[in-house]
């Protein structure tokens, strides 16, 4: 019934991906960003070290991290449905188990491993495998208006756990969390397929020519010929610098993001911001990145990926600028400053993270390819807040860690300039 609705309908079925998608990435996600909620009444509670505390989050990613080539594999062979489901129910027993735990070791399998591994089959890893093939020329658009689930689901979902917490406890929100991915989420699966022609559709909802019907000849986008000619495997293109940049690039992406994510709202409070403020700070980011990531993203399908991506890392460097000046003026001013870069301008990376590899290693091996990029990305994730718990318990202070991240930064851009994903297929605006 769905497939006979989608070919009358040929146009809108590509949009439905992009909103289960959307509504997927909303709560897959947040359940492993709610840990930076978590974290501080975790902490209250047991008083063990920051480092060891936020390892659990870093272990989460760094299993992910190995996950990854694998997940690639999977879609390759078995589609996104079975990928999601998997992540649901991974997702759904870390929070409710998590309620359990006593000792750090429970935290790293629950909120850790089941969540984290969990997440990444919900998140941008899975996303970015298979909705690249439903668009080509709205691309950047349609996968910035998805992965922009991210921020909504932010913005409903953060405010209501910190009260859940305050009110109830962090075990009552990791129940009513894992309860509600697990029943939202498992009938919008159902919907997804891994490529339009598999339902008998054309990308960007191109009407299918009818049998015996000309077609008018399509504008190609290629600019390096023999590049896209190729038929890339993951050995082939693990044999090209532009892999290892690609793989750099994504490190320092991830690195940068999950450093300020996990630590924010426990030094926004250490530097005089009660805990209302600093949990609506996160959310706010997250509000903030709706409109910036999906304007980028269209930006991006008229200018390059490479543009936009400098736009969003350079958001991030201004951010961690901001989080150095706050230790020594707590303006809410700055803060909001901040909150705003880190959201408009950074989170604009998610709007070109799956389109970049897409035109450099297209194909029917590209879910391992990918797969095995975001191994390099996730890694970037877990060392991230790790490196930056453990510079401040050696050294009382955040300051060092934001400086490492600022450089980070910097290194992302050059990375992804290297990699040049337009100097293979030009975007729409491009052509």
């Amino acid at each position: 019934m769905l497939a006979q609705l989608a070919r009358r309908l040929p146009f809108y079925y590509g949009w439905v991906v992009v909103a289960v998608v959307f509504v997927t990435m909303a709560v897959g996600v947040n359940a492993r960003t709610a840990f930076s909620l978590l974290f501080p009444p975790i902490l209250d509670e047991f008083g063990w070290e920051r480092a060891t505390t936020a390892g659990a989050f870093s272990f989460g990613f760094l299993i992910s991290a190995f996950l990854s080539p694998l997940l690639g594999r999977l879609m390759d062979a078995r589609g996104p449905r079975l990928i999601t489901l998997i992540g649901i129910v991974t997702v759904a027993a870390g929070m409710l188990l998590a309620t359990l735990a006593r000792e750090p070791w429970h935290f790293y399998a629950t909120l850790g491993v089941l969540v984290g591994a969990g997440s990444v089959c919900l998140g941008y890893s899975c996303q970015a495998l298979f909705l690249p093939a439903w668009f080509e020329r709205r691309r950047g658009l349609a996968m910035s208006i998805a992965f922009s689930g991210v921020g909504v689901g932010s913005i409903v979902m953060l405010p209501l756990m910190q009260r859940l917490i305050e009110g109830s406890g962090w075990r009552t929100a990791c129940t009513a969390l894992g309860l509600f991915a697990f029943c939202a989420l498992v009938p919008l699966a159902l919907l997804l397929h891994r490529r339009p022609q598999d339902i008998g559709l054309l990308p960007d909802g191109d009407e299918v020519p009818a049998a015996g019907a000309t077609v008018a000849a399509k504008r190609s986008n290629v600019i390096d010929e023999a590049w896209a000619a190729t038929d890339w495997t993951l050995s082939r293109a693990m044999r090209t610098a532009r892999f290892w940049w690609l793989a750099l690039g994504y490190f320092c992406g991830l690195f940068i993001w999950y450093a300020v994510q996990v630590h924010q709202t426990k030094y926004l409070v250490e530097v005089g911001f009660d805990r209302t403020q600093a949990a609506l700070a996160l959310g706010v980011v997250s509000l903030a990145g709706v409109p910036g990531q999906i304007a980028l993203g269209q930006l991006s399908d008229r200018i390059g990926r490479e543009i936009v991506w400098t736009i969003g890392a350079l958001g991030f460097a201004l951010c961690y600028l901001a989080l150095l000046g706050l230790e020594h003026h707590p303006s809410p001013w700055l803060m909001w400053f901040m909150v705003v870069v880190q959201g408009a301008l950074g989170y604009g990376i998610t709007s070109v993270f799956g389109a970049v590899p897409a035109e450099i290693f297209e194909g029917k091996h590209y879910g391992s390819i990918f797969g095995t990029l975001m191994f390099a990305a996730i890694s970037g994730g877990a060392v991230g807040p790790f490196v930056a718990g453990a510079v401040h318990d050696a050294t009382g202070s955040y300051a060092i860690a934001w400086w490492i991240c600022v450089g980070m930064t910097l290194l992302s851009i050059v990375a992804i300039w290297q990699a040049s994903p337009g100097k293979v297929r030009a975007v729409a605006g491009r052509v």
